[in-house]
């Protein structure tokens, strides 16, 4: 997975003379605008409650977390890395400093014991001895341990998420020339867990990249990977992303073959199917707590795609197309121009929930849209008392 770290564009102008609009924005746009927004919300949220705490449920394969700063201050000597479920940020963290952490895999709710405080949910917890915490749980990031978004650094780059250690790193801290397009893989292991677990540098020759920083040696011996008839079963991202693969494993031990300099690994959808399973290799994912990579159903990838309904994607768009197909040229217009007035002010609103590093609630944004529709009757009420 990544995300990137840029710039926030300029709102589109108002739809008055064409020579003075910047930018031309379409009914289509707006529609695909929405139906973005909520597909990405969707695919970060799941299934997550907003009111129920998720810690009766277990160590969750996963779910969206957050680590609250006003709790368990990083800079205080005692800190312990702590990551609470979507309803206790809500109900328990209400107002205070959150950082949000995307999804983490097999981790219980913390908010309880281990911040020094009850859970306002579910009162009786017990702290979880099994959760694993990275530096993300300090809102630090990538081998520069720096913030996201880093106020600091002017050099627009992308982060990609490490399959392994879950952590997050710029693009140009990989240790590669350069990452590929986002659509040629489907998962990244950062160099450093590469590193860390040997034997997963013998599977860089399903690597869709192999391109190292000038200066780096480049290990030319062959592996498993490196002849594309002997690995059927690689996916590149439109073969069929998502489905299982029957087709045949590796035909020999990705062990009994030499393994190259470890390095960042971007590889394509369908590589865990090229996973070894004889008996040495799932002797080594087990004890080095990666048997993970064993499991299709653990993919971010996977996680989204249960998290959206069949048919929700398309049902927003073809309900606004149908109404704005019943509209005439000047109501096409002005809905367009109220879209644009609308974004503009819920980005000034939600401006100061980033700054304050606060999670907006639902209550929050009904707020925002009961301001508007006051707004809307102000200005629709009629003439001023003294026009006749």
């Amino acid at each position: 997975m990544t995300f990137e770290q840029t710039p926030g564009g300029s709102g589109p102008g108002s739809p008055g003379d064409e020579a003075d609009v910047g930018e031309v924005v379409t009914m289509v746009d707006v529609l695909k605008d929405g139906r973005d927004m909520e597909e990405n919300a969707k695919a970060v949220l799941g299934g997550a409650s907003e009111n129920v705490c998720s810690y009766n449920s277990g160590y969750i394969s996963r779910q969206p977390l957050y680590a609250c700063t006003t709790c368990s201050q990083p800079s205080n000597p005692s800190f312990k890395p702590a990551g609470v479920c979507l309803a206790c940020s809500y109900h328990c963290h209400e107002g205070h400093t959150l950082v949000e952490l995307y999804t983490k895999r097999n981790f219980r709710c913390d908010c309880g014991p281990r911040l020094g405080q009850a859970c306002k949910l579910l009162p009786a917890k017990e702290e979880n001895v099994k959760n694993a915490y990275n530096q993300n749980f300090s809102g630090v990031y990538c081998e520069c341990s720096r913030p996201y978004p880093d106020p600091d650094d002017p050099v627009e780059d992308c982060m990609v998420q490490c399959v392994v250690c879950e952590d997050w790193y710029h693009g140009r801290h990989l240790g590669l020339e350069s990452t590929p397009d986002d659509s040629s893989y489907a998962e990244m292991i950062c160099r450093g867990c590469v590193k860390q677990h040997a034997f997963l540098a013998h599977y860089t020759g399903l690597a869709v990249t192999n391109v190292e920083k000038e200066g780096e040696s480049k290990d030319e011996t062959p592996e498993v990977g490196d002849d594309k008839e002997a690995n059927p079963d690689v996916e590149t991202p439109d073969s069929g992303a998502g489905q299982d693969d029957p087709s045949p494993k590796p035909f020999v031990c990705p062990l009994t073959l030499p393994a190259q300099t470890p390095r960042s690994l971007f590889l394509p959808i369908g590589w865990r199917n090229q996973v070894c399973k004889c008996p040495k290799c799932l002797d080594l994912y087990k004890d080095s707590g990666t048997a993970f990579l064993m499991d299709e159903t653990d993919t971010v990838h996977h996680y989204e795609n249960q998290a959206k309904e069949p048919g929700l994607d398309t049902s927003m768009e073809e309900a606004g197309m149908e109404a704005l197909g019943q509209m005439g040229r000047v109501q096409q217009v002005e809905a367009i121009h109220s879209y644009n007035t609308m974004k503009d002010n819920l980005m000034e609103y939600l401006a100061k929930f980033a700054n304050s590093r606060k999670v907006v609630r639902e209550e929050d944004i009904k707020e925002f849209f009961d301001g508007m529709k006051k707004n809307k009757k102000m200005k629709s009420g009629g003439p001023p008392p003294s026009c006749k």
